[in-house]
């Protein structure tokens, strides 16, 4: 456990010679860095895929290239091109590696970025992996995938003649990184066969459909997701149909075919697919992508149907106040926050817009309902009522919380794999509030005293003993499906009806329970808000 009075953070060691290691694409050069008095080997930009440009934008991600002599990996590659910050590349898909020894055998976690399927990377500074390294005895990798319209899409005259595959390129990215580290994993001391595969926000709808994926079977052993929303249309994703008329238009626009679209200028074709999807939803011209762009149903990266349950150990994790990342006016979201509402009237219209998020028709009665049910359980879980706080607890359950905590409910009673949960309540600072959707990765990682986090996450001896408690868990979990650390009391598989979820933060560090608010998740009960859930 840290005793200092800031937490640790890496540093490197140039006295000591830099670490190799043989690939089987060729020799990578790192670097050895020291974090809380634990040697890491640290390899950074390793490529996992060719360069998905020219005529393999809209391909299949194809194996790296053999190289000779000894290849640097000192450095992040840039992250892939997005909306911000700049500086972003289609030529991202590398991963980086730090191990505790390369010569090692360690459960091997990798970690899927969120940024709701537009936004994030491998290097931003939350998902560091040095402390669950060092601390978790584990060896992390993290990496790119492709983003927005060159990851997210479908459209037959895409089809890639090697694999038949037609949409989803980031997550057919997210497949060859998996199937990179079970190839790899022994070179950097992992062990191919204890993969823990983990997620945040996007990043873990991916990892869910990943661990249920016939192209992964047998690489992830164990699934952690993060706030794992379903990759639903219209909120989080295009119909099929919706998705080809965005990739015609797009083409029409730059005067060129579907398939003409591999050389259009990246940063043109970003524009005019984020032009596609301003404005409110319901004035747009395609229905679904509501709020994101993600899986979309192409029946073979992602099947029909609702999503299964996933095969492997799960340990789900949701945020105690998932939507005040949204709501949060000071915070980094994207988009960022629209004003709150401020009275009755402002409240109603606030929550009609959430609500047009997921579904073309709000009934007038329906936005009411969900006001005065939201109110009714503030009131009765002596809870602030506000509109603020209600317009942030509809918007985070709309979304995300509802379906996290009745699919948990699911597996309980028709998985065939053990099951953990988890509600991560540690609150961050004010101006910000509540433990918002984002809160969880800088916990995990350790992160929340970087100089740009530590203002909104803090870094006392309570925070470093959250993290502490986070990291342990995930890292006995990776290594023997159980979780356990010395801050929390024995935590149970998860059964609905009994205490059994683990509440995470705040000045106790951890506790047996029951999830928090559950009333006011009655409400999306019964208007039959999600199939599968």
């Amino acid at each position: 456990m840290t005793t200092g009075a800031t937490s640790p953070v890496t540093t490197p060691r140039p006295s000591r010679p830099a670490p190799t290691v043989r690939t089987r694409a060729g020799c990578l050069r790192g670097t050895e860095e020291e974090y809380d008095g634990r040697t890491l080997s640290v390899f950074r930009g390793v490529p996992y895929a060719q360069p998905p440009v020219g005529p393999l934008r809209f391909s299949s991600p194809r194996p790296v290239r053999p190289w000779t002599g000894v290849r640097d990996a000192t450095a992040f590659s840039p992250p892939f091109l997005q909306p911000r910050p700049p500086g972003g590349s289609e030529d991202a898909l590398y991963a980086n590696v730090w191990t505790p020894d390369p010569g090692g055998r360690r459960p091997v976690l990798v970690y899927v970025h969120g940024g709701g399927f537009q936004v994030g990377a491998a290097d931003a500074p939350a998902c560091d992996g040095a402390k669950p390294a060092a601390r978790g005895d584990l060896v992390v990798v993290t990496f790119n995938y492709r983003l927005g319209a060159f990851g997210w899409g479908l459209h037959e005259d895409l089809t890639d003649p090697r694999t038949g595959d037609c949409a989803n390129w980031g997550l057919q990215d997210q497949t060859a990184l998996l199937r990179w580290v079970r190839d790899n994993a022994e070179a950097f001391g992992g062990d191919p066969g204890a993969v823990t595969l983990c997620g945040t926000s996007a990043g873990a709808v991916s990892a869910r459909l990943l661990a249920g994926s016939a192209r992964t079977e047998g690489i992830v052993k164990r699934l952690v997701a993060v706030s794992a929303a379903l990759p639903w249309a219209p909120a989080l994703s295009l119909t099929a149909d919706d998705a080809r008329t965005a990739y015609e238009k797009l083409a029409a626009g730059s005067g060129t075919s579907v398939a003409g679209l591999r050389y259009v200028p990246a940063e043109e074709l970003q524009a005019a697919w984020l032009g596609l999807f301003d404005g409110p939803p319901e004035r747009r011209l395609l229905a679904s992508g509501r709020e994101y762009r993600g899986p979309v149903v192409d029946g073979r990266t992602v099947a029909a149907g609702d999503p299964p349950l996933p095969p492997v150990p799960v340990m789900s994790v949701h945020c105690r106040t998932e939507g005040s990342f949204f709501t949060d006016p000071h915070s980094l979201s994207f988009p960022p926050a629209p004003p709150a509402p401020a009275n009755d009237d402002e409240l109603r219209a606030a929550v009609r817009d959430v609500l047009l998020k997921c579904t073309a028709h709000v009934p007038d009665e329906e936005v009411a309902a969900c006001v005065e049910a939201y109110r009714e359980a503030a009131a009765a879980e002596g809870l602030p009522g506000d509109p603020l706080s209600l317009w942030t607890e509809v918007w985070g359950d709309a979304l995300l919380r509802y379906q996290i905590v009745r699919l948990a409910e699911r597996h309980a009673a028709e998985g065939r794999s053990p099951q953990h949960v988890m509600e991560f309540a540690h609150p961050v600072r004010p101006p910000h509030f509540g433990t918002p959707h984002d809160a969880t990765s800088k916990f995990l990682f350790g992160t929340h005293a970087h100089p740009t986090l530590v203002g909104q996450f803090g870094d006392g001896p309570l925070e470093r003993r959250v993290s502490d408690a986070f990291v342990d868990l995930v890292a006995s979990f990776a290594r023997c499906g159980t979780p356990s650390s010395p801050h929390v009391p024995h935590w149970p598989e998860f059964a609905p009806g009994r205490p059994s979820t683990l509440i995470l933060g705040g000045p106790g560090i951890a506790r047996i329970g029951d999830a928090s608010k559950l009333r006011r998740l009655r409400f999306w009960d019964g208007i039959d808000w999600l199939p599968g859930a």
